[in-house]
């Protein structure tokens, strides 16, 4: 199962993060926009250029000690057709680099769409009988508040091509609560998804006792952080809202198991934007990148059970 894979990667690099690669042109080091403007102009394709060689830079720096990178597709999406090319293109690379890919697209939809969605990205298209990947993640995000019928035909391609999904649970958004937060028979909203995303599991087992169906929790709420964990013992966490968005090491600490796992952490900014908050040179940048995620690393490992599979 894709799950137990990113859990292995994880207990490898004995690191329960994952780098956001969720690039815009400003945050892109100049030497390498003016580079990619002075060849092919003020374009969406020397956007789309610098954004590729921005994220490979910062690859080649993280692949040894970051098991997963998460890639924002609507960061690419706004640089239009190149921009897609060049998330193409970067989870070729860190896929060519032994990572895990996180794809995150929130796609929400039922029926003959939703299975476009999954072939798309995390399945394989028929090409006159040629079965080809569209983009090869491992894990897709979604938006779970259709109901079963957007996710059932996740779960077929899932368990046809072993990849994963993360169903949109708790939020870290401030208004995540005007509707994840009310309640249904004593339940809230978001618990009833975490209630789902235990039964959705159900059908992609994991030999680590996680299921292929994770849930994003965001670290803004610690509190629903630690009760979610508690109710969904089977569901794997992707926790967003770290660091910049005000998460500490000990809000996220809730979302892991007695075994250190059980959760990744992303950073995005913090990581990618390293060399701005350093004021080190921005050919240092990816070096920065490094350190940044050094330092995440200790500081969450820090606060967590030691991680380990047995």
């Amino acid at each position: 199962m894709s799950m137990d894979k990113l859990i292995e990667k994880v207990v490898l690099t004995k690191n329960p993060t994952v780098a956001g690669l969720d690039p815009k042109l400003e945050y892109v080091p100049e030497f390498i926009k003016q580079r990619a403007l002075d060849k092919y102009g003020n374009t969406l394709k020397a956007a789309a250029k610098a954004l590729l060689e921005f994220n490979k830079g910062l690859i080649d720096e993280l692949y040894d000690i970051v098991p997963a990178i998460k890639p924002q597709c609507a960061y690419y999406e706004m640089y239009g057709w190149q921009g897609v090319k060049t998330l193409y293109k970067t989870i070729e690379y860190a896929k060519k680099k032994g990572m895990y890919v996180i794809t995150d697209g929130k796609r929400n939809d039922i029926g003959t769409t939703m299975e476009a969605y999954a072939t798309g990205h995390l399945g394989k298209t028929n090409v006159n009988g040629n079965m080809l990947h569209g983009f090869a993640g491992d894990c897709l995000t979604v938006n779970g508040y259709l109901g079963t019928d957007g996710i059932a035909p996740l779960i077929k391609v899932c368990d046809k091509y072993d990849k994963g999904i993360f169903v949109l649970v708790k939020t870290s958004n401030p208004s995540s609560g005007e509707l994840q937060d009310k309640k249904i028979d004593g339940k809230t909203v978001y618990e009833m998804m975490g209630e789902m995303c235990e039964t959705w599991g159900e059908q992609l087992p994991g030999k680590y006792g996680y299921s292929g169906v994770g849930a994003v929790v965001g670290a803004t709420y610690p509190e629903q952080l630690k009760e979610l964990r508690e109710k969904m013992p089977h569901t794997f966490f992707l926790v967003p809202g770290y660091g910049a968005q005000g998460g500490a090491a000990k809000d996220v600490s809730y979302a892991f198991d007695k075994k250190g796992l059980g959760a990744i952490v992303n950073s995005s900014r913090g990581i990618m934007c390293a060399y701005q908050k350093e004021n080190c040179s921005e050919e240092d940048y990816a070096k920065a990148a490094r350190r940044e995620a050094i330092r995440m690393r200790d500081d969450i490992v820090g606060a967590i059970a030691q991680i380990h599979l047995k």
